[in-house]
């Protein structure tokens, strides 16, 4: 049996919001961490090793501050002037390399689904996945997914449903007819209140086998 069609209780389905790290990016802590260490960011690394989300991360993930400001903030935090480039480099070292296989089933889902991608994120994560990890064999973002809503352009964030429910509206779909994939449960939790089916990826390459084809 198709794990995703007892998800969705046999509806069908149209569309798919895809979160981006956990699921499409693989997410690399330890490495995150290793490299603010080795720029002389320990404080900043503290905070990757204990998952903060509020403060610093929160402010950049909703757009409060942008990657100077960001960088400004990570300098007053450890009290030392670490030029923008490295702090944005180790910043960046959250994020893995996408299999191509994972690029590949998104074209191919695409044919079938309209695809979107929702993601919590700031504008430096963002701006690797545009312009290194997303790229697959000269296919742009256009032809991965119909639409891209970010949590930092707009100023929401998972798990608040109002930001499902902005992007429901500016998507024009049906929440009955779409599919969230998602690593956090908590997230996953929300968009069930909006009337979105939901996919909870327990690990990077789950949700390629749950016969979503």
């Amino acid at each position: 049996m198709i794990w995703y069609m007892v998800l969705t209780e046999g509806k069908e389905i149209r569309n798919i919001i895809f979160d981006l790290g956990g699921v499409i990016v693989p997410l690399r802590p330890e490495r995150c961490i290793e490299a603010f260490h080795f720029i002389g960011a320990g404080k900043i690394a503290r905070y990757v090793e204990e998952h903060r989300v509020e403060d610093l991360f929160l402010d950049a993930e909703i757009g409060n501050i942008d990657s100077h400001e960001f960088c400004n903030r990570v300098r007053e935090l450890v009290g030392k002037d670490i030029p923008d480039d490295k702090i944005v480099w180790a910043w960046n070292e959250l994020l893995g390399n996408v299999p191509q296989s994972k690029l590949e089933r998104l074209l191919l889902l695409r044919r079938k689904y309209n695809v979107y991608l929702l993601s919590n994120t700031n504008d430096m994560h963002w701006d690797k996945c545009e312009n290194v990890l997303l790229g697959h064999e000269g296919h742009g973002l256009h032809e991965l997914f119909n639409d891209v809503f970010l949590s930092y352009r707009l100023h929401l964030a998972k798990p608040d449903t109002e930001i499902f429910r902005r992007v429901v509206g500016m998507a024009g779909i049906t929440p009955d007819e779409t599919l969230f994939i998602d690593d956090s449960k908590v997230n996953c939790d929300a968009a069930t209140k909006v009337g979105i089916h939901s996919l909870w990826n327990k690990d990077d390459d789950y949700w390629l086998s749950c016969g979503l084809s």
